[in-house]
């Protein structure tokens, strides 16, 4: 893959952690560049259209509710192969089974409180990129 973007949310855990900072410099360590970053409490209407494609899932009324209950950080990393790139760095959702030295591994509390979310594929980078930062949209 070629030069990408991808969506990265540092999610209400870590900022509670106050360790936005490390997190960030983790992407940029690795390549990524900061395209757009920004600080905000999501409502739980942007939270529900957000996740939506898990909506049916039994999980999603816990996600929504826990991605409301403080600030997150959103940002869009471009690099080379940004998606897979932010995918290792990220770690295995459970951070119990994330590799030593990954975000979650180092930061996250739990499967559920996980401290960040990154897009999968190129299709949902754009769709994730386009819902927070639409003036980026391609």
């Amino acid at each position: 893959m070629g030069l990408e973007r991808t969506l990265s949310i540092i999610k209400p855990d870590a900022t509670k952690k106050n360790v936005i900072g490390k997190i960030l410099s983790r992407f940029e360590e690795a390549g990524l560049k900061l395209i757009a970053v920004s600080m905000k409490t999501l409502s739980p209407e942007e939270a529900g259209e957000f996740y939506a494609v898990h909506r049916a899932r039994p999980f999603y009324g816990e996600l929504v509710d826990y991605m409301t209950t403080g600030p997150v950080v959103i940002s869009v990393l471009e690099g080379h192969d940004a998606i897979a790139t932010n995918r290792k760095l990220m770690g295995a959702t459970d951070p119990k089974k994330a590799d030593k030295g990954t975000i979650r591994a180092d930061f996250a509390e739990s499967i559920n409180a996980n401290a960040v979310h990154g897009s999968d594929s190129a299709e949902n980078a754009a769709n994730e990129i386009k819902f927070f930062f639409p003036e980026l949209s391609r």
